[in-house]
């Protein structure tokens, strides 16, 4: 990317080792460019949701997990007696 600098940042050695993915390096790195300017407040929302999108689809999310873990709280839900 043109007109960019290096920044060294603290970080723990797990996250130090996910940000040997490239990949994973250029969606932090895109999300730190929105978080410190800021094209407003939906646009923020929605890379920020894109981001917590694609880490979890690298950690193995998949649909059918997310499908199965939603049915499963909505089960907990309608078992509860109302007000608990």
């Amino acid at each position: 990317m043109p007109d960019t600098v290096p920044v060294t940042i603290e970080v723990e050695p797990d996250a130090a080792a996910a940000l040997a993915d490239p990949a994973t390096r250029a969606r932090l790195e895109r999300l730190v460019r929105r978080t410190l300017r800021p094209a407003g407040g939906v646009d923020r929302l929605f890379a920020a949701m894109d981001a917590l999108s694609d880490e979890a689809r690298h950690r193995g999310l998949t649909d059918a997990i997310l499908e199965a873990e939603l049915a499963a709280y909505n089960a907990e839900r309608r078992d509860r007696p109302p007000g608990a």
